[in-house]
């Protein structure tokens, strides 16, 4: 599934994801640092250089859901601007429904 395919809750996980993963990482390099010898210092390299791929797609995922927040923001303040009896309609609704969910506890 390409980047543009996901869905913002799946991006959210997914950043959320990669953060968890980058740190566990960067704490092993933390912890290995005393290790001597060339499978171990190549190895390093190797997960230094992907820390800093992943934390770049990171950066590039949670600016796109920053966008799209933006973006859902600015779509829902332009159809209540244009439309603002059915916002306060659909908002007295929704009022309403969660007003019955929490009156039947």
């Amino acid at each position: 599934m390409t980047e543009a395919h996901l869905s913002m809750e799946n991006r959210e996980k997914l950043a959320a994801d990669l953060k968890t993963v980058i740190a566990d990482a960067e704490e092993l390099l933390a912890v290995t640092s005393g290790q001597t010898g060339e499978k171990v210092a190549a190895l390093r390299e190797r997960m230094a250089a992907n820390l800093r791929t992943a934390r770049h797609k990171l950066e590039d995922i949670e600016a796109a859901v920053r966008e799209r927040a933006r973006d859902a923001a600015r779509a829902t303040d332009d159809y209540v601007h244009e439309k603002p009896w059915q916002a306060i309609g659909m908002a007295a609704g929704v009022g309403l429904l969660v007003g019955l969910l929490i009156g039947r506890r």
